[in-house]
C-alpha cells in the first residue's frame, strides 16, 4: 500500500505545481488593472463554488464541511493568504521565473520545519542539498548588490507562510480530508480579502505608481467582460492546485513532496517567456539552475530511500 500512495502523491504534486502555474500567470495578467484583494476575492468565489457544487458531490457530498477542527483551519488558511498576498503583490513587479524561485525557499523550509515538527529524518545529503538550494535563492536576491529590490524579500517571505502551511496539512491528514481542508482555505481568503475591500476598496491609499503597494491598495472597479475568464482561469486553477497539493501532503512526506514542487519552476520560466516575454539574465538563471538542481535531489533520494 506504501508505493501507490507515493505514486499518487508524487502525481498529485506535480499536477498541483500546474495549477498553481496556470493561477500565478492569471493573477500577473489582472495585477495591472485590479486590487489584489479583489483579484483573490472573485477567485476564492469562484472556487469555493466549484468546491461545494460540482467537486463535493462527486466525492462523497457535503459530509466534508463538517469539522471539529475550525482553529486548525483558521491557523492554516492563514498562513496561505499571508503566503499568497506576499507571492502575488511580487508578481506584479518582478518576473515570474524569479519570483517562483525565489519562492522555492518554501520546499526548502518545509523540509526543514518537517524535522521540527515532525520528527522526520533528513540525512547528510539532503541537508547539503537544502544549503545548495538556499544559496541559489541568495543569487537571485542579490542582497547588498546595485540590482537588489527589498520586493524579492516578499517570495521569500511568501515562502515561510507557505511552509507553515503545508506542516499543518501534514498534522491535519488524518482527520480532514483534501476536500475539507480546500473549502475551508478559500472560506479563509473570502473572509481576509472582503475586511481589505472594506477597507480599502474606494482607492484612497493608492499611490498611483502601479507598484506592489498600488496593487495592494487600489480601488475596486467592475471587471471588463474579456477578463472574467481569466478570473476563471485563477479560479479553476486554485482549485484543482489546492485539492491536489493538500492530498499529496496527505498521501505522503512533507520533505517527499516538497521538492517535487520544483516542477512549477520551469513552467514559470516557459510562461515568463511566452507570456510576458520575459528573459532571465545569467546569474538569474545559474540561481534556478541551483534551486531546480537541489530540489531534483532531494526527490531523487527521498524516492530512493521509499
Amino acid at each position: 500500500m506504501v508505493r501507490p500512495m507515493i505514486g499518487i502523491g508524487i502525481a498529485c504534486a506535480v499536477g498541483a505545481s500546474v495549477g498553481f502555474t496556470v493561477n500565478d500567470t492569471a493573477v500577473k495578467l489582472l495585477s495591472g488593472g485590479y486590487a489584489l484583494h479583489q483579484v483573490v476575492l472573485i477567485r476564492a468565489a469562484i472556487a469555493c463554488t466549484l468546491i461545494t457544487l460540482v467537486v463535493m458531490p462527486l466525492f462523497g457530498g457535503w459530509h466534508h464541511l463538517r469539522s471539529r477542527h475550525l482553529g486548525q483551519h483558521a491557523v492554516r488558511g492563514g498562513l496561505l493568504v499571508f503566503a499568497n498576498m506576499c507571492f502575488f503583490l511580487s508578481l506584479s513587479v518582478m518576473p515570474i521565473a524569479e519570483a517562483t524561485a525565489i519562492y522555492f525557499a518554501g520546499p526548502l523550509i518545509v523540509a526543514l520545519f518537517s524535522v521540527v515538527f515532525l520528527g522526520e529524518r533528513v540525512g547528510p545529503r539532503r541537508w547539503a542539498a537544502i544549503a545548495v538550494g538556499l544559496v541559489g535563492v541568495m543569487v537571485i536576491i542579490r542582497p547588498g548588490s546595485e540590482v537588489f529590490a527589498p520586493v524579492a524579500l516578499l517570495p521569500l517571505l511568501a515562502a515561510t507562510g507557505y511552509a507553515g502551511m503545508n506542516i499543518m496539512t501534514r498534522r491535519m491528514r488524518v482527520t480532514e480530508s483534501a476536500l475539507t481542508l480546500a473549502f475551508y482555505v478559500q472560506i479563509m481568503f473570502i473572509s481576509v480579502s472582503t475586511m481589505f475591500g472594506l477597507a480599502l476598496g474606494h482607492g484612497q491609499f493608492d499611490p498611483g505608481d502601479g507598484g506592489a503597494l498600488s496593487f495592494l491598495t487600489r480601488g475596486w472597479v467592475w471587471p471588463a467582460l474579456g477578463d472574467w475568464a481569466i478570473f476563471g482561469l485563477a479560479g479553476v486553477a486554485s482549485t484543482m492546485g489546492g485539492l491536489l497539493i493538500a492530498q499529496a501532503y496527505r498521501a505522503c512526506e512533507a520533505a517527499l513532496v516538497a521538492p517535487l514542487e520544483y516542477a512549477a519552476l520551469p513552467l514559470a520560466i516557459l510562461s515568463g517567456l511566452l507570456v510576458f516575454g520575459d528573459r532571465p539574465d545569467a546569474l538569474a538563471w545559474a540561481g534556478m539552475a541551483l534551486i531546480l538542481g537541489a530540489g531534483l535531489f532531494m526527490a531523487w533520494r527521498e524516492t530512493r530511500a521509499a
